[in-house]
């Protein structure tokens, strides 16, 4: 088990911000959970349990606990596969689609751990993680007793779940199992993967190279933390009603939106950005990716509080032209 005091934190958030904590564990066994969870109870200090780091941002330096995971490890039983919570998301998209096991195709090169994709519900090109996650296992740290919770105890939403709700910080998780197919079924209908498809002169895609394809749009659209410090995707795509998505529409007949029930519409959270004029603006050290106006991104030496500033900077003017709020995906500390 890792334990360190006065740690910093830069490596262990996707936005580079400079931040240390007053102590970091980090565990890479069920048992190393089970002893962290033993300190928490004891220290009687605040903790952050944390992932890859690619849905924080640091507003300070963290007086208490930070908590990690570094299980790795994944493993194959039929078309399920069993990851441990430090894993790469997208070295589990790899090793399934290596295994020939398919559906989480659409999710490739989401950044963070296999832990985070259990919590957030991570998604992308009209595909969710909980459409195959089956099992979580993890350890309460009230207890220090290992659960295994379902897909319906986890009640999974739209880039929710109860781990961000009524069970935040109750639990490290160590491991999550997915329920993948044999059988390769593409999703093609979202976002430009045919028009990419297509320039690729690919009728009838494999896994691999629908993979493929979703990375190299994602790399266009999207900036490398390694060169300019992000979180992807900083606010969720608003859903709205139908009466107000109607009367939206005949307002803006080329807004973009996609269809959730009879009753409700999404609408792109980067397209209402860019409709006000902030693709490619800045505020300070903190600024609009020029090329997808859902991106904020650490202009260089930006502190969490000016990327907050920018944040709610946009909301207000997000409210003020279309009457829609919208909401940081990313945890904001």
């Amino acid at each position: 088990m890792k334990d360190q005091e006065n740690y910093s934190l830069r490596a262990h958030n996707t936005f580079g911000i400079e931040a240390k904590c007053s102590r970091f564990l980090e565990y890479a066994t069920v048992e190393e959970a089970q002893q962290v969870a033993a300190i928490l109870r004891s220290s009687g200090v605040g903790y952050l349990i944390v992932g890859g780091g690619s849905n924080l941002l640091l507003t300070g330096d963290y007086q208490g606990i930070v908590v990690h995971s570094a299980v790795k490890g994944i493993s194959r039983e039929g078309c399920r596969i069993t990851c441990g919570s430090g894993e790469l998301w997208d070295d589990v998209v790899a090793y399934s689609i290596g295994h020939g096991l398919y559906g989480v195709e659409n999710l490739s090169l989401i950044p963070g751990d296999v832990g985070a994709s259990a919590v957030q519900n991570i998604g992308a090109y009209g595909a969710e993680v909980k459409d195959v996650i089956v099992g979580v296992e993890a350890v309460e740290i009230a207890t220090g007793n290992v659960c295994m919770l379902s897909r319906e105890d986890c009640r999974y939403g739209y880039r929710q779940s109860r781990f961000k709700q009524e069970w935040k910080d109750r639990f490290l998780i160590t491991h999550v199992t997915y329920a993948l197919s044999d059988v390769f079924v593409p999703r093609l209908d979202y976002g430009n993967i045919r028009e990419e498809l297509q320039r690729r002169h690919i009728s009838e895609p494999t896994a691999d190279e629908l993979r493929q394809v979703i990375i190299g749009i994602r790399q266009v659209k999207l900036p490398d933390p390694q060169a300019v410090g992000n979180a992807g995707s900083f606010f969720m795509n608003p859903v709205v009603s139908r009466s107000s998505f109607e009367v939206l529409l005949s307002q803006y007949p080329e807004m973009p939106h996609y269809y959730i029930d009879d009753e409700h519409e999404k609408i792109p959270a980067g397209w209402l950005i860019d409709q006000c004029g902030w693709k490619g603006r800045s505020m300070g050290r903190a600024g609009v990716h020029d090329r997808q106006a859902l991106v904020l991104v650490n202009l260089g030496g930006a502190t969490g509080g000016e990327i907050v500033a920018l944040c709610r900077a946009i909301q207000a003017d997000v409210l003020q032209k279309f009457g829609i709020a919208i909401h940081p995906e990313v945890n904001i500390v």
